[in-house]
């Protein structure tokens, strides 16, 4: 059963992982956006860069003749699992979204929750603070002219951001996750960092900033997360390979009702 696999986080890695072991019984593609400059690809097929919409989304299923697709996209990539619940409306094809839960605020975190970037903007205030930005390199646009407010900035990302965007004087920092605890403390102290501004991406692969920063008593701005168009929603990978496995078995029934 062919399947497209809609990628770019660690559960899209991790269910690459069992759709291309020997014997899974799929023929899976993966699909990633283009974002991040050095992805790390799995051994089966790849597409990288969009499809052009729902149509043309919609007729490379169909003209592939895939059956299934995992949304397995970050949780902040509205359009993208807009565009899929709508092409796969249109061709026909069954979907299904890895939804990781949302991080919740635990007793002695600071955490001011926000509906979007401008909002975080906002909430940071003009005192002078000492701030992690961890939301990614295409959001850093609307804290730029916070910088006149004399905050010292870090940012932190898998890829370089383009200093266009960025805060005046803000430093960078390159990394991938996951992060452990102890690290995540050791750059808080030595940054002297007050404020942390992050997205509400959950998982596991970043949440320690916010337990060294709920030891160190430190803020947080919240970006919640965009509403999720409705789907088929699975918690995790386990769930998903059920979920295909159920529609193999579909798939299998319809093909051999067509011969």
């Amino acid at each position: 059963m062919r399947v497209l696999v809609l990628g770019g986080t660690t559960e899209a890695r991790l269910l690459c992982r069992r759709l291309e072991a020997p014997g899974s019984g799929f023929a899976a593609t993966l699909s990633l956006a283009g974002v991040t400059r050095a992805p790390v690809l799995p051994r089966m097929e790849v597409r990288i860069g969009g499809f052009g919409g729902v149509e043309g989304l919609a007729h490379w299923l169909s003209h592939n003749r895939v059956a299934a697709v995992i949304d397995a996209t970050h949780p902040f990539a509205a359009r993208i699992s807009a565009n899929a619940v709508a092409a796969c409306a249109r061709a026909g094809v069954a979907l299904a979204r890895v939804e990781r839960p949302a991080w919740i605020p635990s007793p002695g975190d600071r955490w001011t929750m926000v509906p979007d970037m401008a909002a975080a903007a906002r909430a940071i205030g003009p005192a002078p603070r000492r701030i992690l930005l961890t939301i990614g390199r295409k959001d850093l646009l609307a804290f730029r002219d916070v910088a006149a407010c004399g905050h010292a900035w870090l940012v932190r990302s898998v890829d370089a951001p383009d200093p266009a965007l960025l805060p005046m004087g803000a430093r960078t920092i390159q990394a991938r996750g996951p992060f452990d605890v102890a690290a995540e403390d050791a750059l808080l102290r030595r940054e002297g960092i007050d404020l942390i501004v992050t997205k509400n991406s959950g998982g596991a692969a970043t949440v320690a900033k916010l337990e060294a920063a709920r030891a160190l008593g430190i803020a947080v701005i919240m970006v919640e997360r965009p509403v999720a168009p409705p789907a088929t929603v699975v918690g995790d990978v386990e769930h998903a390979m059920a979920w295909l496995r159920s529609r193999a078995v579909i798939h299998e029934g319809s093909t051999l009702r067509d011969v």
